[in-house]
Parts: structure tokens; sequence; C-alpha cells
């Protein structure tokens, strides 16, 4: 994935669901599925999902700042995962499947804070908000090559129609002023 702007670095459950959300923000230049957090170097998803390697399903964000703030990136992942289940996302169960925002800079790590204090003050969860935020230290591996562009390639596959599908129709009817143009 070629940086060509600010990144952010979420995990929010599957990374198909916020994957497919990201890639349609206007602002967001690029998105890679992967995975960050954990002790292996160069996992498997298949190492990950056995849940013993610590990493989480992530995506990282490539955005122009000048068309999308990190904040406005944050307020979509808030929106579309709930950031009160711990080591969970409905059905998807496990440490890999956590809410957790990976910095890469001691202001993004401010700005996250921030953002779950405040919605922390608005009370839109009926729970305590659990998400991480932890510095990435160049813990991130991209996913292998078929979990990219996933929900694009394989829109009527089962998890994507009652999973993705929902979360992405979340985010346009919330973000429409957000939707990248076609």
């Amino acid at each position: 994935m070629n940086q060509t702007g600010e990144v952010a670095t979420l995990g929010g459950g599957c990374f198909w669901c916020l994957e497919a959300v990201y890639l349609g923000v206007e602002g967001v230049n690029a998105v890679e599925s992967g995975y960050a957090g954990g002790e292996a170097r160069h996992p498997t998803y298949e190492d990950v999902c056995d849940g013993e390697t610590g990493h989480a399903e992530v995506v990282k964000v490539d955005f122009d700042p000048a068309k999308i703030s990190y904040r406005e990136i944050l307020d979509i992942f808030f929106a579309i995962h709930d950031p009160t289940q711990l080591n969970r996302q409905g059905n998807d169960v496990g440490t890999q499947y956590r809410s957790v925002i990976f910095t890469h800079s001691d202001a993004q790590r401010e700005i996250a804070l921030q953002a779950i204090r405040e919605i922390g003050e608005q009370q839109i969860y009926d729970g305590q908000i659990v998400t991480q935020v932890l510095p990435l230290n160049d813990n991130y591996w991209p996913a292998e090559d078929y979990h990219q562009n996933y929900f694009a390639h394989h829109p009527n596959q089962g998890y994507c129609s009652f999973v993705v599908a929902p979360k992405v129709a979340k985010f346009r009817q919330k973000f429409a002023h957000r939707i990248k143009a076609s």
C-alpha cells in the first residue's frame, strides 16, 4: 500500500466490514486489510483466527487530511462497530475481533482518547467503551491478497450479505455527506 496521506490503523471486528466502509469514504486514498498488535511476525489468517498470536484484524486507512480529518475517520469507526463488546463483534468472538485503535503518533493517540471520552460522556452506548488505544510500533502485516477488497469481490457471500452489507448501509445513511463520488 503506497501511503499518500495520513494513516489510521483500526480494528473493529472483521476487517472486511471496515474495509468495505472506508473504501467508500471521500478523502480515503486506499484501504488495506491486515493484522496488528500481536507477537508473531508475518502471521497468516489461520494463525490469527486461532487467537493465539495476539493480533487483531485491522484496516490500514490511507487518507488525505485536507479532505477528511483523523477525528472524522474515528467518528465513522465508532458508528460502524460496537466499541462496548470486549473481544468480539456480534458472532465473531476472540481477541482478533477486539475494538482497537493503533496510533501512528502522539497526536493520533490524544485525538483517539478524546473521542472515546466524548462518546462516553454522550452515553451513545449502553455499556462502557472498551476500545484499546495502542501505538502501532511497526507491528502491522498485510492480510493475504484474497482478503483485500473482499466485499466488492464477494457481495453475495453469506457473511457479506448479512454482516458487511448492513454496516456499509449504516455508514451510507449516517454519513451521506462523506460518501465518495463514483
